[in-house]
């Protein structure tokens, strides 16, 4: 069976806390590419990760693996959401579908003090997915810029597709002033 896993980034506390916005898992886009993953019967999960405004990668990690993932699974990882899916698929050596990463943060410029990107990219990463694309946006921060410069210096393949936008800034609703993503949903299909 095709499934999709998609995971959210690191919302900031107030927002994560604010009755006036969705959940992490239901903002921005995801609600809305989950939706049309299972419109094509694609078995699509949006999962909510524990105390996202400070992230923890082994509390992440436990919740991740409640799913099944495999040959047939696509991953799809906003912002932080994208750095924990290259750390788990760094240290796990498990073979997957399409990886999908959305403005990918892995903290070059090491803010976090949880320790979650104490880790170093698998250069073999990509010999174990079907094919890596990044969505970045010339206008993002520069640390998402760095983190996507790292990860093409570090991982040199054939099966990535970067695909950069103007102005979509962080890929955020008050970026992007949309939920719709059609670009994303197409690289996840192909």
């Amino acid at each position: 069976m095709k499934t999709a896993i998609i995971v959210h980034g690191m919302p900031s506390k107030k927002e994560y806390f604010s009755p006036k916005k969705p959940s992490p898992s239901n903002n921005h886009w995801i609600a809305w590419v989950q939706r049309r993953l299972i419109l094509k019967g694609i078995l699509a999960q949006t999962i909510e990760l524990p105390e996202p405004y400070k992230p923890v990668y082994e509390k992440w990690k436990s919740v991740f693996e409640q799913f099944k993932v495999d040959k047939d699974t696509a991953l799809i990882g906003h912002s932080c959401g994208g750095g924990f899916l290259v750390r788990w698929l760094s240290e796990n050596k498990k073979r997957v579908g399409r990886v999908v990463l959305v403005a990918p943060w892995i903290d070059p410029n090491h803010v976090l003090e949880t320790g979650f990107f104490d880790f170093k990219i698998d250069p073999n990463l990509l010999k174990r997915i079907k094919n890596l694309t990044i969505f970045i946006s010339k206008d993002d921060d520069s640390d998402i810029i760095k983190s996507v410069q790292l990860l093409k210096e570090v991982l040199k393949g054939k099966n990535i597709k970067i695909i950069e936008f103007e102005n979509m800034g962080h890929f955020t609703l008050g970026d992007m002033k949309t939920e719709k993503f059609p670009e994303l949903l197409s690289a996840i299909l192909k």
